[in-house]
């Protein structure tokens, strides 16, 4: 599941970097503007990031046995 998500991830961040450097959205260049799919990838990017931040305070935890500031 996390390896999932680090993918789902690194699509957002390079698609808004797409958008930020050149104006060019991939994902909906490649499934089109706002269909159906397209949104399920956006919210599976969106789902992703709240997961990467799951992880990160998970990772805090881990290392330290209590949530860093």
């Amino acid at each position: 599941m996390n390896v999932l998500a680090l993918i789902l991830m690194v699509v957002g961040a390079v698609n808004w970097g797409l958008v930020g450097l050149f104006r060019f959205d991939l994902v909906a260049s490649l499934f089109g503007s706002m269909t159906a799919f397209s949104r399920v990838i956006y919210a599976l990017v969106g789902i992703a990031g709240i997961w990467g931040i799951v992880m990160l305070f998970q990772r805090n935890v881990r290392h330290t046995g209590e949530i860093a500031d």
